[in-house]
């Protein structure tokens, strides 16, 4: 038997693809003895135009081999060139989920380090996309194309998911062009899988193959349930093994994207693993599914109420939870400040707390991503909405040559108040010509002009 490997379906492939003459079968008909066939094409007519290919270019660095001392009259110093970069391209799919905005949700691993993201629509037009934000540890991104007539797609709520619910891929595999192909709903809760650091996946029979990364997982009416994302096949093939972000836990981590621009995880603040039968027996639980807390860290949100060690966490929202990888996927996706209701068992009874999560390590984003003269900074939220500080601004970048330093906090912009970054994007969005970006250094307070 074949060692199965765990595939992300990012679908950087090249070569030619030989294609044979298929036999041609007649249609089947419409009608038989007066009844309608029924036909997944009505509601794929409604749901595809939201379903866009994306191609992507950049280049990325890759580490030279030590060359011996002899042979370093042919190669050159090594140490002079420790690297190189490497022009890449990749294909993948994106689902529209804001047609007025323009916003299109996909996988980081699809655009990760593209210097160059192209859409393609169902009619043929073809956008240049800029990257809103990502998470890496998710799996998520999130792009802007600015374009009229476009189609979005219905968020269905992934929560009320059931085993056996039918389920359809939609996206663009191998470069092929639109392909849609159906299934079920296999498995929900599905983590542990080391794809990516916070996993709460819905398996689905559906083929998923390269290229469809990114795309959409539909239920009968058209409404998203996930993102297509992973497959578990020999080769990274087909077996009937997919894997697809819920939509929930999606849109959770745009939404935090959007408001912030970037995501501002909650952590709960436990130390823990799976409940097992082994666990089960020794501290005598009626349960052998949930989350077992080994240790609470103290001062945490789980600390602050009441959650204790040897506590087993059943659900979540009410909402069962399996292990706990699954718990930490689902904590992992709700944002900062947001309260969740836990019921656990201790001592043989069912218990319920209210946790409000607290702020996980902050992380940083790529100002490109918010204006082009802004190239070279790294951005960073300040507590309780006191501006934008600038972690690092890269040597002799636009952001530098315009005057930016580490460590600068932004708090206003043409005499407008900047509290977050969600505040700078909107305003960079809506305005244009010269901006007058309001700076504090150390004591100071100055202003910086750019256009």
């Amino acid at each position: 038997m074949k060692k199965l490997s765990l595939v992300i379906s990012a679908a950087l492939f090249s070569g030619t693809l030989a294609l044979s003459t298929a036999p041609v079968y007649a249609e089947l008909p419409a009608y038989v003895n007066g009844q309608q066939m029924p036909s997944l094409a009505p509601m794929l007519e409604q749901a595809t135009p939201a379903v866009v290919s994306i191609s992507v270019k950049g280049t990325h660095e890759v580490k030279r081999r030590d060359v011996p001392d002899a042979f370093r009259f042919f190669f050159g110093n090594p140490r002079q060139n420790p690297s190189r970069e490497r022009e890449f391209r990749g294909l993948g799919s994106g689902v529209i989920i804001n047609a007025d905005k323009g916003y299109i949700v996909t996988n980081n691993h699809v655009i990760d380090q593209a210097d160059e993201i192209l859409i393609t629509l169902k009619d043929g037009r073809q956008l240049e996309a800029k990257k809103m934000g990502a998470d890496e540890a998710s799996d998520i991104a999130l792009l802007q194309v600015d374009a009229d007539d476009l189609t979005e797609i219905k968020v269905s709520d992934s929560d009320s998911l059931r085993v056996g619910d039918f389920a359809v891929a939609i996206g663009s595999p191998f470069g092929l062009g639109q392909t849609v192909t159906s299934g079920i709903v296999s498995a929900l809760g599905r983590s542990g899988l080391n794809i990516e650091n916070f996993e709460d996946f819905i398996q689905t029979d559906a083929a998923i193959n390269s290229g469809n990364s990114g795309g959409a997982l539909v239920n009968l009416r058209g409404e998203l349930i996930g993102i297509n994302t992973a497959i578990l096949g020999p080769n990274g093939g087909n077996v009937g093994i997919g894997f697809a972000i819920p939509s929930n836990m999606m849109n959770n981590l745009v939404n935090q994207i959007i408001e912030f621009g970037e995501v501002r995880r909650g952590v709960l603040g436990v130390v823990g693993t799976n409940v097992n039968g082994e666990i089960a027996k020794a501290m005598n639980l009626e349960t052998s599914q949930g989350g077992f807390i080994q240790q609470v860290v103290d001062d945490s949100a789980a600390a602050k109420a009441g959650l204790q060690a040897g506590d087993v966490i059943t659900e979540i929202n009410g909402k069962k939870v399996k292990s706990f990888a699954e718990l930490r996927g689902k904590i992992g996706s709700i944002g900062v400040g947001k309260e969740v209701e836990l019921t656990i068992i201790r001592d043989g009874k069912e218990k319920s707390f209210d946790v409000v999560l607290e702020q996980a390590e902050t992380a940083n984003i790529a100002a490109e991503n918010l204006h082009p003269m802004l190239e070279g900074a790294q951005l960073e939220n300040i507590d309780n909405n006191q501006g934008v500080k600038l972690t690092e601004v890269a040597q002799n970048s636009p952001a530098f040559q315009v005057g930016l330093r580490k460590d600068d906090v932004i708090t206003g912009i043409n005499r407008t108040a900047i509290e977050n970054i969600a505040d700078l994007r909107s305003y960079l969005q809506d305005h244009k010509g010269v901006f007058a970006l309001n700076i504090k250094r150390g004591k100071r307070s100055m202003y910086l002009m750019f256009r």
